[in-house]
């Protein structure tokens, strides 16, 4: 069987205390993770309607939804997600159709597709990894002490041509 395309997410009885030896502070991510409500669409499983309250959504099979407000979303290589759906971080290994607002950083997979409209702070987009429609960035606005008119007076350096290296 092929690896997982998504790390198992740890058993609260994988290690006394959730740490383990020579990890130091791992218990406290492993306890936060576990502690998140989170709503597994399983393979072969199709989900029509509103999603509620879920931190982390993870889709395997399919999920169609006029609105998500989560946390964090994932979909496996296989599952599918139509509709539209806010995030605060996103990893898509299977497919998205709709719109897709993610406040943090969307990682596409090598076998991930984004159809649709997206928006996003932070994009990285592995090799075979596919979009098709309408990419928007999110920028944050700028701070109230860096007017436009101070930036002639603060000019950076040139840019240096990059080096081969």
């Amino acid at each position: 069987m092929a690896r997982p395309p998504f790390p198992p997410t740890p058993s609260p009885s994988s290690a006394p205390g959730g740490a383990r030896p020579g990890a130091p502070g791992a218990a406290a991510p492993a306890k936060k993770e576990n502690e998140r409500r989170t709503l597994v669409v399983g393979r072969g499983i199709s989900v029509q309607g509103t999603i509620q309250d879920a931190e982390r959504l993870v889709v395997e099979g399919t999920v169609e939804s006029s609105l998500i407000n989560a946390s964090e979303l994932q979909i496996a290589q296989g599952g599918v997600f139509k509709g539209e759906v806010e995030v605060e971080d996103a990893e898509l290994a299977g497919t998205i159709d709709g719109t897709l607002t993610v406040r943090g950083s969307l990682t596409i997979r090598s076998t991930g597709r984004l159809l649709g409209k997206a928006k996003c702070r932070r994009l990285k987009v592995e090799d075979g990894g596919q979009v098709t429609g309408q990419l928007e960035m999110i920028t944050t606005p700028a701070a109230p002490q860096a007017a436009p008119a101070a930036a002639p007076a603060a000019q950076p350096a040139p840019p240096r041509p990059a080096s081969a290296g």
